[in-house]
């Protein structure tokens, strides 16, 4: 939102010698942020130009350029000793003979871009034809500025050649520009910056002049007949709780806008079009009420807002013809003259021919034109919701639809439509016509019972019950005290419905600190606690992720939004928990509706796309939560925020999340181990899947058990490990993905992968370990060839081993597999290395065949294994 330093100054005292920087940063003290400052930084000749000739040339890339020679008065003898100024522009938007804004050599534009004379496509240009942009005028590039279009074709009579352009479009005054947020739609509106500028001085007794504290008439029986039908009210509010009609009669719409209105809607942005459209966007830039004015004669009778019907259609202002919704609020000529002024607005007027969209844009057919004499002023509210809903449903932003949505003051519209048709009158030689339509149904703000000492205890700074009392009254708020020192009943202005809610008190302490001055709030550095350092769990997922990255695996994180066929192509059976996933109800990407049940699920996606990168060799790791509902969820309550939730509200909360257990992925393909001058390299294997469980296991000290597992998907059903506690519980899995898997999700084939459940492990690591003393004497190293059934796991071998070994036993490794002559069919052989070590001696050879020849025994009575 713009204003012009002037025109705030019309609101409100400015402090003595205040710059448009100033006043920018007496409005960011109050909370709003400085969106830019326009004006009074252009220096030197900023002239009116006469085109005199054009040459122009199109370039070997199709761009037009245009050699022009301007009449710029007495300036050309600055510049060429009087000559006429020969300049290069790219823009085709204007002809031999129009006015145009011409910026000399010498002077300097927004930005600080100075200009000189300078060569360019092979000519000396002394200076530059200017766009609206390059002023600090607008935001259009498109074209440059033509003034007779811009300010219109009578205020331009006058001008000459050489006519200082500065003063032309008021670019020698300050005009600020505040992002206004979406809690503060009273600051779309000069008035409203003028009164926040107000408060950040202090809020001084008569400093500020309310521009819509003007006289206006009583409603009366002889307006134009309004009908308010709206049966569908969105969310129990009505679309229109207040509509105002004025007419001014007599109009000559073609005459021109004053001057120093052309001005102020050109320092706003905007483009001055015609008295009556200037005149609405004036008002709506001085009290932030949007208007429309309508050509009486072309309408049939009584003006009827309801909403639409199936299949009505309605051409706006920017000639395009929109399919209405059924939700979408209209104004419409009900043609038959019914309604009443001075009634309540509930007639039944038909309202057959559509107007415009309520609140966003009027249609073309009732437009004011310049044969138009009698006018008819609209200054209704609109509810919020409705108008936000049918701009965003059409796509049409306008400058009434950002108030409206914002929330415009319900109590403004009378003296927005008195202030427009008094300036019709004076400019337009109209008379105000003695019919007064005004149909209110709006309610007051509800009064809110505030404990006085609330804003100190919620900000943490003493604010004494006088200064709050007065910021509160400053604010426009009415202040009735009841007797009890600790409260106050406190009404919201009309302008500020976000201060009506149920528990208001921390808006209005927001209101106090920002007041007062977000400066007076002291900064205090908190002092830290010691802490607990980190939980258990904690400490668990760093060692996991250490383990993992120094295993030369690369960390990432991936989204975990997965699509509806994953559990097709991963081949998870009918019956696996995997594949009831939850379905998000406003997904980010529809193809991707569903949370993902294990981390390998969005993992593969990251590792597609390393790949299709040309990355060959690729090792990735992520820990996140996987949603495992496990059946239905339930429907969470919405607790109230005015007190901490029960146990059974709680409770019901968590029964309506998803169990979402911690798990890691591992993935890994191409070369594990590179080839070089040292020998060959190694490709990836489902062992290194294993080896990297168990190396994350030996990390947190739990013991874990590999056994074969040929049928989890989505492993190869013979290269799948399973990994287990020793009581069973399953910590995860790892080894070689199916190769239809692979082709499905198109990874490279032998790809390999792991995921284990990071809670098992932490809860399992949750106990004391007993450390072992190391044995300072030398151990004692044997060989065994055992010979078995091919069908017997390796794992049973080794666990057999351990058993029989007795406690000497340090290690069980093994280091060979052979199968083949001269070993018979069905049959191979297992080479293990067993190290032996006591803790207070030396074992001797005996000690250690005996040792030895027991873990073979042992292994014979369990898995039938016979010593080679």
């Amino acid at each position: 939102m713009r204003a012009p330093l002037t025109w705030l100054a019309e609101y409100t005292d400015l402090a003595p010698g205040a710059t448009g920087v100033d006043v920018a940063a007496s409005l960011v003290s109050v909370g709003l942020e400085e969106e830019d400052l326009h004006g009074g930084d252009i220096s030197g000749p900023l002239v009116v130009g006469r085109v005199l000739d054009v040459e122009e040339t199109i370039q070997k890339n199709g761009k037009p350029i245009r050699f022009c020679v301007v009449d710029v008065g007495q300036n050309g003898q600055m510049v060429t000793e009087g000559k006429h100024q020969e300049i290069v522009c790219g823009a085709t938007n204007f002809e031999v003979g129009d006015l145009v804004v011409v910026v000399l050599p010498g002077a300097t534009l927004p930005g600080g871009f100075h200009i000189t004379a300078r060569k360019t496509y092979g000519r000396l240009s002394n200076g530059m034809i200017c766009a609206e942009d390059e002023i600090g005028l607008g935001h259009d590039h498109s074209g440059i500025i033509v003034l007779p279009r811009l300010l219109g074709e009578e205020h331009v009579a006058g001008v000459q050649p050489g006519d200082d352009a500065i003063a032309l479009l008021g670019l020698g005054e300050e005009t600020i520009e505040a992002n206004v947020t979406p809690d503060r739609g009273y600051c779309f509106s000069v008035r409203g910056l003028a009164r926040e500028y107000w408060h950040s001085q202090g809020s001084p007794s008569g400093g500020f002049r309310d521009p819509a504290l003007i006289e206006t008439p009583a409603p009366n029986a002889s307006g134009h007949p309004v009908v308010l039908d709206d049966q569908a009210p969105l969310e129990g509010a009505a679309g229109c709780d207040r509509f105002v009609a004025r007419i001014v009669r007599g109009v000559d719409a073609a005459a021109p806008s004053p001057a120093w209105m052309q001005k102020r809607i050109a320092q706003m942005g905007m483009r001055p079009i015609s008295l009556a459209v200037d005149v609405t966007n004036y008002v709506m830039m001085a009290l932030g009420q949007p208007l429309h004015a309508y050509d009486l004669d072309s309408l049939g009778g009584s003006i009827v807002v309801r909403r639409a019907r199936p299949g009505e259609t309605l051409t706006t202002l920017d000639d395009v013809t929109r399919e209405l919704h059924p939700e979408d609020l209209l104004i419409t000529d009900g043609g038959d003259g019914r309604g009443d002024g001075s009634g309540d607005g509930s007639g039944d007027g038909s309202g057959d021919t559509v107007l415009g969209l309520a609140g966003v844009m009027g249609g073309a057919s009732s437009e004011v034109t310049g044969t138009t004499t009698n006018v008819l002023i609209e200054a209704a509210h609109f509810d919020p919701t409705s108008v936000a809903r049918t701009a965003r449903r059409h796509r049409l932003v306008s400058e009434a639809s950002k108030r409206f949505e914002r929330g415009v003051d319900p109590a403004v519209p009378a003296a927005a439509a008195e202030l427009a048709a008094r300036l019709l009158a004076e400019h337009g030689g109209g008379r105000i016509d003695a019919g007064v339509t005004d149909i209110d149904h709006t309610s007051p703000p509800p009064a809110y019972r505030l404990d006085v000492d609330e804003p100190s205890r919620i900000v943490g700074v003493d604010y004494p019950r006088e200064r709050v009392l007065q910021i509160l009254r400053d604010l426009g708020a009415e202040v009735v005290e009841t007797g009890d020192d600790g409260y106050v009943d406190v009404t919201p202005p009309s302008w500020r419905p976000d201060l009506v809610n149920d528990s208001p008190a921390p808006d209005y302490a927001e209101e106090i600190a920002r007041i007062d001055g977000y400066n007076n709030i002291p900064s205090i550095t908190p002092t830290p606690s010691e802490g607990r350092g980190l939980t258990h769990g904690q400490k668990t997922r760093r060692v996991v992720a250490d383990v993992l990255a120094g295993a030369g695996f690369t960390e990432v994180l991936s989204y975990p939004f997965v699509a509806e066929d994953l559990a097709d192509q991963l081949m998870l059976p009918a019956d696996d928990d995997r594949r009831r996933a939850v379905r998000l109800a406003n997904p980010l990407s529809e193809e991707r509706p569903l949370l993902r049940t294990s981390v390998l699920s969005s993992l593969v996606d990251t590792l597609r796309r390393n790949v299709s990168r040309g990355h060959r060799d690729v090792a990735l790791f992520e820990m996140g939560l996987v949603f495992r509902p496990g059946g239905a969820l339930h429907r969470a309550p919405i607790p109230s925020v005015s007190a901490r939730p029960s146990d059974q509200e709680l409770a019901e909360l968590y029964s309506a999340v998803p169990a979402q257990p911690r798990r890691v992925g591992i993935l890994a393909t191409g070369s594990a181990e590179q080839a070089g001058w040292w020998g060959g390299g190694r490709p990836a294997e489902w062992s290194d899947m294993v080896a990297a469980v168990q190396a994350v296991a030996a990390a947190l000290v739990v013991p874990v058990e590999v056994a074969a597992d040929p049928g989890h998907a989505p492993w190869h059903p013979g290269r799948c490990a399973r990994i287990t506690l020793g009581d069973g519980t399953v910590v995860g899995h790892a080894g070689e993905l199916h190769p239809k898997v692979l082709a499905a999700l198109d990874l490279p084939p032998r790809t390999v992968a792991a995921e284990i459940d990071v809670d098992v492990l932490t809860s399992a690591s949750d106990r004391a370990v007993q450390a072992t003393p190391f044995s300072t004497f030398p151990p004692a190293l044997t060989d065994i060839a055992l010979l078995v059934r091919t069908d017997v796991p390796a794992g049973d071998v080794e666990a057999a081993l351990r058993r029989g070994a007795g406690e000497s036993l340090e290690s069980v490794t093994l280091f060979d597999v052979y199968a083949g002559d001269p070993i018979e069919a069905g049959h191979r052989s297992l080479a293990y290395r067993l190290t032996f070590r006591a803790a207070d001696r030396t074992l001797t050879t005996d000690e250690v065949n005996g040792f030895r020849d027991a873990a073979v025994a042992s292994a014979a009575q369990a898995v039938g294994a016979i010593q080679r």
